[in-house]
């Protein structure tokens, strides 16, 4: 596989790759292997998809999953997309916080709007509307963060894959 941790800028990182072998054999591969990555790994797979993500022993808040959707080619191969991205818990808690930003910047910004065409001082809206972009901001940072922090584990995970899909 070549290296889509480090080649790409989003923050759920997508790759494709093409394998000759059919996809139950792979599904059954994936299915074998969960037993004995345990503890260390996680396998997880209904119907033609698979998600590989850490243990339990070492999980962390940041640490990342692998999603597997496996696709019949008309070759008798098999192509597989892939996605990385973080545990649902905290993808939900950001998702959260992104709504509740943007909630509260259009608030202010109709409270600005109102107030500016009473002829009233709006200087507070406007205060909250530039703390939200800063919130905006910020909450991208430590997304960025949290991928770098979660990128050796990315590592583990897609050798693992390699590993699964070559045996």
């Amino acid at each position: 596989m070549s290296d889509p941790l480090k080649s790409q800028t989003p923050l759920r990182i997508r790759f494709e790759k093409q394998v000759s072998q059919p996809v139950e054999l792979l599904i059954k591969k994936f299915k074998n292997a969960k037993e004995k990555v345990k503890p260390k790994f996680q396998i997880k797979q209904i119907d033609k998809h698979v998600w590989v993500s850490m243990g339990q022993v070492d999980r962390k808040y940041y640490s990342p999953h692998l999603h597997l959707e496996f696709e019949e080619t008309e070759e008798k191969g098999t192509h597989i997309r892939c996605l990385f991205g973080p545990e649902s818990g905290l993808w939900t808690m950001f998702m959260f916080f992104h709504f509740a930003v943007a909630g509260i910047f259009i608030m202010f910004l109709t409270f600005a709007y109102s107030n500016w065409a009473m002829g009233h001082s709006f200087t507070l809206d406007m205060a909250v509307m530039l703390l939200m972009v800063i919130a905006w901001f910020l909450l991208y940072f430590f997304a960025r963060l949290n991928r770098r922090r979660g990128l050796p584990q990315a590592k583990e995970i897609e050798k693992l894959v390699e590993q699964i899909i070559e045996e």
